[in-house]
């Protein structure tokens, strides 16, 4: 087990946001056991509160600051689904929120942000831009920063995710993981307690795999249309903690997230955006062995995309192809 995080700090996260977000469901997929010979669910947190799981571990951040802090207010870097969140997690809690996006970024996500109460600065031309305009602000307001992956206490409120999927399907042997910069992968690795755990990239942002070959995070240029996943780097925290755990690495392509995404929408029903689908489109795809009636859920990440992506996916429309 990793020294910096263990399964009693996801459980301590757990009590510190209990009652404030769903509880998300588990679906079993008979289609998808078909073809992978194996007994597969899928944990739904596309219906999570702000359409992700990143409200886990906002709160859970939230919640360990000191008055004067929350005063202060706080700040946040994201592509769009961790900005909803923060602003959708500080309204609650009366704190005063700047998210840096940039330029490129979902409208949709910056007009979402926005409509839940945060401020957005969109001065940066790119994700790694931006991580030097977050430090610019920090420096110049003093707020405190609300990390979107890096941080233990993110980590351990992304962790609840596991507990849930453990709790309602006790017999889950494999949990396979939608990756950005690593931060629900990992927190899920430390409350799985032991089961193997796959997380899933796709290959235009493989910032994870980059990171655990190297030992450190890597700078990469996220490409893929999983916006979601484009972290410009995978987490220190996250690195460690899925190396010291065993965690597996796999990579998808673009078409075969597309497939992955169009199988939610037609036999799943979920609406997901295309970071969602990545655990999916690789178990289509065969990119993890699966013994034959072993247990394994997929977590369904998100389901914040923009229309027009999704229609151009869903239709075969190559337009939405970034390579």
């Amino acid at each position: 087990m990793a020294a910096e995080l263990s399964r009693d700090d996801v459980l301590a996260a757990r009590e510190a946001i209990a009652g404030r977000l769903h509880r998300t469901p588990v679906f079993s997929s008979a289609t998808l056991g078909e073809r992978t010979g194996a007994s597969v669910h899928l944990k739904a947190e596309l219906f999570q509160r702000t359409g992700s799981f990143k409200p886990r571990g906002v709160l859970t951040k939230l919640a360990s600051l000191s008055d004067d802090e929350k005063r202060n207010g706080v700040i946040g870097i994201s592509a769009g689904n961790h900005a909803q969140a923060l602003a959708y997690c500080a309204a609650l809690e009366g704190i005063d929120a700047l998210i840096v996006m940039w330029e490129g970024a979902s409208s949709q996500k910056i007009e979402a942000t926005r409509a839940y109460g945060a401020a957005v600065d969109l001065e940066a031309d790119g994700p790694a831009g931006a991580f030097e305009r977050l430090h610019e602000l920090m420096a110049e307001t003093g707020r405190v920063l609300v990390h979107p992956f890096d941080d233990p206490l993110t980590i351990a409120g992304q962790g609840t995710v596991g507990l849930e999927i453990l709790e309602d399907v006790p017999e889950a042997a494999v949990i396979v993981v939608p990756v950005g910069g690593g931060g629900l992968v990992s927190g899920i690795a430390v409350a799985a307690e032991g089961r193997r755990v796959v997380a899933v990239e796709p290959e235009l942002s493989d910032a994870l795999q980059r990171g655990l070959e190297a030992g450190k995070p890597v700078p990469v240029e996220p490409r893929s249309v999983a916006d979601g996943l484009g972290a410009p780097f995978a987490g220190e925290h996250p690195i460690r903690i899925c190396a010291d755990l065993g965690v597996e690495s796999v990579l998808i392509s673009e078409d075969e997230l597309a497939e992955g995404m169009r199988f939610l929408y037609g036999r799943a029903k979920l609406a997901c955006e295309p970071a969602g689908a990545a655990a999916v489109a690789a178990l289509l795809a065969g990119k993890i062995a699966l013994e034959p009636r072993e247990t394994a859920v997929a977590v369904v990440s998100g389901g914040n995309v923009v229309a027009q992506i999704a229609s151009a996916i869903l239709s075969s429309n190559e337009a939405w192809h970034p390579s």
